[in-house]
């Protein structure tokens, strides 16, 4: 059994321990608000820009709306774009967001290739085998669109020259603080959504063609971007709540080896009081 010396270093280094984890959870709560708002923020924009590229579409004739970007073609190369963390510390997030990427990659018959943003999804791909298109670390905590413009650069580049036939995102979507669920969503080519009844009407100057076809680049550009704000967001809550609970366990475990060091020591002091009480008896007999 360990004695009283080495349990008391071990509480030492154990709450040395749980002052690091306080203090990386309080780092992520500071970070999360501004997250949290940045990702809600651009949800709802992502969500506008949609409806409006949908509608762009819907009063656009066959031979305007014949954009690269619309291009459905035969599937022979599928392209995933992985958004995960650099860094790690953030509970099962990347486990999920990895395991997500790997469901999708064994429903594909044709071979993937990957953009990798972030080093967990890098490594991944590396350790797959994974034919990796462009990879990008580093990008932060307060990403912005200047940030990510050569991303949505590489992906439009990849769909445009045939490099992939399809791109898929996967990232984890900020639900709340304590939920952040994995999703692996269509990207390219774009899918417009049905336009509603009240659908704006537009007039377009030069014609609708050229507006369409500077305004998809900015959508892919756009939901890029959004799932990054999302990834971010989800890896401070992840990030947050993980060490908050490394730290609950570790005030746990100080609390179990002091109460068994005042046990050891107990003992100890019973222990010696019973030599003495044994020596004095003996003396007097």
């Amino acid at each position: 059994m360990a004695s009283v010396r080495q349990i008391a270093r071990r509480i030492r280094s154990v709450e040395n321990t749980a002052k690091i984890t306080k203090a990386m959870a309080m780092i992520a709560a500071s970070k999360l608000r501004r997250s949290q708002d940045a990702a809600t923020q651009g949800r709802t924009y992502s969500e506008n820009m949609a409806a409006m590229v949908s509608n762009v579409v819907s009063q656009t004739n066959e031979d305007e709306s014949h954009q690269p970007l619309l291009e459905t073609r035969v599937v022979s190369n599928v392209g995933i774009l992985i958004v995960a963390p650099d860094r790690g510390l953030t509970g099962g997030l990347n486990a999920n967001i990895l395991r997500a990427v790997s469901d999708f990659i064994d429903t594909q018959t044709a071979p993937v290739k990957v953009v990798a943003i972030g080093k967990k999804g890098l490594d991944f791909a590396r350790r797959n085998g994974l034919e990796i298109i462009a990879e990008y670390t580093g990008i932060g905590d307060r990403p912005t669109p200047t940030d990510t413009l050569p991303i949505g650069e590489a992906v439009i580049n990849a769909f445009s020259n045939a490099e992939v036939d399809s791109f898929h995102t996967a990232y984890a979507q900020f639900v709340n603080t304590t939920l952040q669920r994995p999703v692996v969503q269509p990207l390219l080519p774009v899918s417009p959504s049905e336009t509603s009844a009240n659908a704006v009407g537009y007039i377009f100057e030069p014609d609708a063609g050229e507006v369409l076809g500077r305004l998809l680049p900015r959508y892919v550009e756009t939901l890029i971007h959004h799932a990054v704000l999302e990834g971010n967001a989800s890896e401070q809550s992840a990030r947050m709540v993980a060490m908050n609970q490394a730290t609950d366990n570790a005030n746990e475990m100080v609390d179990d080896l002091t109460l068994l060091m005042n046990k050891l020591r107990q003992e100890t002091i019973t222990t010696e009081l019973l030599d003495i009480v044994g020596g004095v008896a003996a003396l007097e007999s």
